[in-house]
């Protein structure tokens, strides 16, 4: 029996639940596998790793055609679709007109569709066909300060680029899903904890949701050698919870967060003991917005945490200050 190509499978496939309406739906999630973001080829963003699936060759609108196949007969009444790649959804290059086509057809019973783009990509043509009612985009713009997106990033693009695609999905009547990065590198935990409250609060002016996303450390990328050398460390716990509880200024905006590989020492954790606690409370509060859910989180580690935030800035350094005092110290 031949094996099936690897490029005629998309590169992911789960299950999930989100929010529809206000209502939890469930959710089909798909990652198609593609020839990858431009800007990954080009320059790339520090912490991103997910075009190490992408391929720059043999992925065209055949093999594309071929992973749609495998995903819509994985979907079984589900209200929700989100299609993911390694770059946009938008780009022609990367996922031809057709295949986008293809898409809106194939999971046309869904009452929403997710994907995600740049905002170079969201212009009025590549809007134009979309079916409106059915349409959130996704836009990664993971802060909303220019010179953390430039030099803690290198994002590729600027706050007004965010805003200019943000407001044209608006006025065409669709939703937006704007992504943060809690805890970039080269910022203090406070420093990282600030700059994540403030973008919740430009991000809620033009989104109808905001999903915030502490930095999981991803390999072959810029982050990863930084963590491995100690200088750097991803984001507690407790900044996650801080910057949610940003969602009682917003109103109607939905404020969550699913942070992937939360409570591992490459994800944002706190000491162990408490983080599968502050886990289950993040996720009750992602689908509830209530602020109750947030409260009477109690662990010894939490002063710890406190204390990092004074002197991580004191020293005037961003470096992980338990792998470095370990080291200094002998400790194992």
């Amino acid at each position: 029996m031949a094996t099936q190509d690897r490029r005629d499978m998309p590169q992911a496939i789960w299950k999930e639940e989100d929010l529809v309406g206000g209502r939890k739906v469930r959710a089909l999630v798909v990652i198609l596998r593609t020839v990858g973001c431009w800007w990954s080829r080009k320059k790339g963003c520090l912490m991103c790793g997910y075009n190490q699936a992408a391929s720059e060759a043999g992925i065209g609108e055949p093999e594309l055609m071929r992973q749609l196949d495998v995903a819509r007969a994985r979907l079984d009444g589900e209200e929700m679709v989100k299609i993911y790649t390694s770059g946009s959804f938008l780009d022609e290059r990367e996922v031809p007109k057709a295949v986008r086509d293809r898409v809106f057809q194939d999971f046309s019973s869904c009452s929403t569709i997710l994907f995600e783009s740049r905002p170079e990509f969201v212009t009025e043509e590549s809007l134009v066909s979309l079916p409106a009612e059915k349409v959130e985009v996704a836009l990664g713009l993971e802060s909303g300060n220019d010179l953390v997106l430039r030099e803690c990033i290198n994002k590729g693009f600027r706050v007004q680029d965010y805003i200019r695609a943000a407001s044209l999905i608006k006025q065409r009547g669709m939703r937006v899903r704007t992504y943060l990065l809690l805890k970039p590198p080269y910022l203090t935990e406070r420093q990282a904890l600030e700059d994540t409250v403030a973008s919740i609060r430009l991000a809620s002016a033009y989104s109808d949701s905001v999903s915030v996303n502490p930095v999981n450390v991803q390999r072959d990328t810029i982050v990863e050698s930084l963590f491995r050398r100690g200088d750097y460390r991803p984001p507690w716990l407790w900044s996650l919870v801080e910057a949610l509880r940003t969602r009682r200024e917003l109103g109607g905006v939905r404020v969550f967060s699913s942070p992937s590989g939360a409570g591992t020492p490459r994800g944002a954790h706190n000491c162990g003991k408490c983080d599968a606690a502050v886990i289950a409370a993040v996720e009750r509060f992602s689908f509830s917005q209530d602020l109750q859910d947030l409260e009477g989180l109690e662990c010894e580690c939490r002063a710890r945490w406190r204390a990092q935030l004074e002197l991580q800035d004191h020293m005037r350094t961003s470096v992980d200050l338990d792998r470095h005092l370990a080291d200094d110290l002998g400790l194992d």
